[in-house]
């Protein structure tokens, strides 16, 4: 038996301290997961852990990283490496951006929108391929419905989620004659503290589209049950398909002013 066969079998959730990512802890240990949980505060992570303990009977594996820094994988590798244990699921989930014209925003913060949402993401994948080839296991990148259209006042953000989505389209195509199940999933806004680093201001009028937000339980519900069928892209709710379609349709000198306007009432 080769090594990697000797390792306890494992799914590793980033961003899992908070919103979509802690919903898809709890999603992944109801149907049976053990769980590794990344995140950088680990206080969080370790009441999440506790939570799913409680429910499921078994304690994840807490790893606090800041996946931004220029080791964050090799430090992850080595401590999954000392516990035995063996990616069958990788879930990329950690992820930022910021609300702002771009050449008002700090430049280094934008890179390190680039750094965790792209550069940390392909990273984590790469390494962790030869894993879920071996289990035969699965691969869920969270982008966003951004990922369908430029973003203009949210620029870097909606380009790094048109990233991931190529990404993962490229890679199922490649993983699926090996059996890796690889999805994509694409939600709107969801309210968690995503929207809080972002800047983002729900008072006044933008206060009207939360009630057609999906709980991050929804979301990370669908995003589940969308990778173990197989599904490469996974949108969630209705209006968001909806959305997605009508930016598909539209010509860029339409769309484009649309989206401008939307998010400077943000």
């Amino acid at each position: 038996m080769s090594i990697e066969g000797q390792r306890r079998s494992v799914t590793l959730i980033t961003g899992a301290s908070d919103g979509i990512g802690a919903e898809l802890a709890h999603v992944f240990a109801k149907n049976g997961h053990e769980l590794v949980l990344v995140a950088r505060r680990q206080d969080k992570l370790q009441a999440l852990a506790d939570q799913i303990k409680t429910t499921s009977g078994k304690a994840p594996v807490v790893i606090a990283l800041d996946l931004i820094k220029a080791d964050a994988v090799t430090q992850l590798v080595t401590q999954l490496n000392s516990a035995g244990l063996s990616i069958q699921y990788l879930v990329n989930n950690a992820g930022f951006g910021l609300i702002g014209r771009a050449v008002e925003l700090n430049a280094a913060e934008q890179l390190d929108i680039i750094k965790l949402n792209c550069e940390a993401l392909t990273a984590l994948t790469l390494e962790f391929l030869p894993q879920l080839i071996l289990h035969k296991g699965g691969l869920l990148n969270v982008a966003s419905v951004a990922a369908f259209m430029p973003g203009p006042g949210f620029t870097i953000y909606y380009a790094t989620k048109a990233y991931v989505r190529s990404f993962t389209e490229g890679l199922a195509e490649e993983l699926k004659p090996l059996g890796v199940r690889v999805s994509c999933l694409c939600p709107g806004p969801v309210a968690t503290g995503f929207q809080a680093r972002a800047g983002f201001d729900f008072s006044g009028p933008m206060g009207a589209m939360k009630p057609a937000m999906l709980s991050s339980r929804d979301v990370a519900q669908q995003g589940y049950s969308g990778l173990m069928a197989d599904k490469t892209i996974i949108i969630p709710g209705v209006v968001n398909k909806f959305l997605v379609f009508f930016a598909r349709l539209t010509p860029r000198a339409l769309l484009l002013p649309i989206l401008a306007a939307a998010q400077k009432k943000r």
